[in-house]
């Protein structure tokens, strides 16, 4: 009996330890969360409203004019962006990720994957790893490290790739999954082309006016100097989105392994009282027949 309570002591302490770290982890991932959530909600608008206005710009061109980005041809060799992290234990973030990848792989690109022609770029180590370690993927190993210094400049070397191997025929589609951020408990999971430059088939804004810019200097000059700098917006908002998603999963993974540690520490303090109890019922009994016996 001795044994039992030491043994449940023993996991009662175990159980303890690790809820204290988990509510360590929480408290940093909420402070992550919050500079995080700060710069793609500030970033976000901005990018959005971008990427309608190269949309409208792309669907309006109609053909009298130099596109190279939003070039649609046959789509042989492919390019896949995964945005995961670099850290685990944040539920299933990754392997959500992970899975939307290969699915989109399935689905849309079976035939290039089994001619060998498509290309992961995964940005983030639990990416990286994956890809890497499971044959069958060809992996590019050079941004996978992007969190450890995640600013604009370094961001814009990832996009060059895609840009410059879409433009040269490299790659003829590049597709980004990352996690979009909606608050600390919800992240979607999302599949975006990225080029070519998909075309909208209704150009009218909200008050049913079709879409119309006045360029200045004229539209192919402007063009080509805005549609790289908005593309690389677009992929520094997908990478801040799944920066900003990995804090909340992990946030909320934390807070629920602190409350399952709870649960299991109040089951476990009932078993000791019982066992205690137990223990000392049974001492009390011995006591009490070793009295009678030598009363008797």
């Amino acid at each position: 009996m001795s044994g039992q309570l030491k043994e449940v002591r023993n996991r009662i302490k175990s159980i303890q330890s690790g809820q204290q770290i988990t509510k360590a982890m929480k408290m940093v991932s909420a402070a992550k969360l919050r500079r995080a959530q700060d710069a793609i909600t500030l970033m976000r608008p901005y990018a959005v409203k971008l990427q309608e206005m190269l949309q409208n710009i792309v669907s309006n061109s109609e053909g009298n004019i130099d596109t190279p980005l939003a070039a649609q041809r046959a789509v042989e060799k492919v390019l896949i962006v995964v945005i995961t992290s670099d850290r685990g234990l944040c539920g299933a973030f990754n392997s959500n990720l992970i899975k939307t990848a290969k699915r989109v792989i399935r689905e849309k690109y079976a035939e290039q994957f089994a001619q060998g022609q498509v290309e992961i770029m995964p940005i983030g180590k639990k990416g990286f790893e994956h890809f890497s370690q499971n044959g069958g993927y060809k992996v590019n190993d050079k941004f996978w490290t992007m969190f450890s210094n995640l600013t604009f400049e370094h961001v814009k070397e990832a996009a060059a790739v895609a840009l410059n191997g879409f433009i040269d025929g490299k790659y003829d589609a590049v597709e980004i999954i990352y996690s979009e951020f909606k608050n600390a408990a919800t992240q979607v999971y999302v599949a975006e082309q990225f080029l070519p430059i998909a075309k909208v088939e209704n150009q009218e804004d909200k008050s049913g006016l079709k879409a119309d810019y006045i360029f200045e200097p004229e539209k192919e000059t402007l063009i080509a100097e805005l549609m790289p700098k908005i593309l690389n917006t677009q992929f520094f908002k997908a990478i801040l989105d799944s920066h900003a998603s990995e804090h909340g999963a992990r946030m909320t993974a934390m807070d629920k392994a602190t409350e399952n540690a709870s649960e299991i520490l109040r089951s476990l303090k009932i078993s000791y009282n019982r066992a205690r109890q137990a223990a000392i019922t049974t001492e009390l009994t011995e006591i009490v027949s070793g009295a009678a016996a030598l009363a008797g």
